[in-house]
């Protein structure tokens, strides 16, 4: 029998001013066994040193930019304008793909044609790449993400390209959950449980680290906007992560 076409794969880096870590992030992405990538980074403009790091590698780069923008969400969007895989994901200018992450991800949804999105686990690691706990996802959708149970590392989702489309500029953080959220209203979304395929990266100036609550902010306003009650599971979620959120770096340290 033969195989089937193998899909491309179409990957996004959004970065501003992370010199430091994206030199990692690329190699993570081009160091993939799986052979049909295309790799999309979009800089947004930085003055520390990130466009040598993206130049060293332009020529296994698809496309790249560096010119002002308006925050990552553009970015996301202006990578994907220009993509032209059958399959999507994108992975942070500080965060990092584990080997075999592509091809795994890919083998699951050709065996799967009805899955929109696949996901797995993350680790969590510091600024010298060291695992300080582990993001243990599980399997949610619509009705459950509605409620508030996210549970997606966004750093291992890779979805059909068929269900793509623009990310809300107005959001700043839940621009994934809004994503995620029009996606499991269409397909199913499944979680690959035992697969660790990224590492999401905790910093001082990392955006949970610095402004958590403006995730949960914006997940209202999808909930709000989509018809949602007050009296709704990821309404008392919002209000107990205020009373809760300074303990978040102990949680994952645990």
């Amino acid at each position: 029998m033969k195989p089937p076409k193998l899909p491309l794969v179409s990957i996004v880096t959004p970065s501003f001013n992370q010199a430091e870590f994206l030199e990692k992030t690329i190699q993570s992405v081009l160091m993939q066994d799986y052979p049909y990538i295309e790799y999309i980074v979009i800089d947004g403009g930085s003055t520390d040193g990130s466009v040598d790091v993206i130049k060293k590698y332009q020529d296994k780069i698809k496309h790249w930019v560096s010119e002002p923008d308006k925050g990552q969400t553009e970015a996301i969007n202006k990578g994907f304008a220009k993509a032209t895989g059958d399959i999507f994901a994108w992975i942070n200018s500080d965060d990092t793909y584990n080997p075999k992450a592509v091809g795994e991800a890919v083998l699951y949804l050709i065996e799967n044609p009805n899955v929109a999105m696949v996901y797995a686990d993350c680790n969590f690691i510091d600024e010298h790449d060291n695992v300080i706990g582990k993001f243990n996802a599980k399997q949610t959708n619509y009705k459950l993400l509605r409620e508030g149970f996210v549970h997606i590392p966004q750093q291992t989702m890779f979805f059909r390209k068929k269900y793509w489309s623009e990310l809300d500029p107005s959001f700043y953080f839940a621009m994934d959950y809004d994503l995620w959220t029009r996606i499991a209203k269409q397909a199913e979304i499944k979680y690959l449980q035992g697969k660790v395929w990224a590492n999401f990266r905790i910093h001082t100036s990392s955006k949970t680290n610095v402004n958590d609550m403006r995730g949960w902010d914006e997940m209202l306003r999808v909930h709000y906007r989509d018809g949602g009650s007050f009296f709704a599971p990821i309404v008392a979620k919002y209000y107990l992560r205020k009373v809760i959120g300074p303990l978040w770096k102990w949680r994952i340290k645990k």
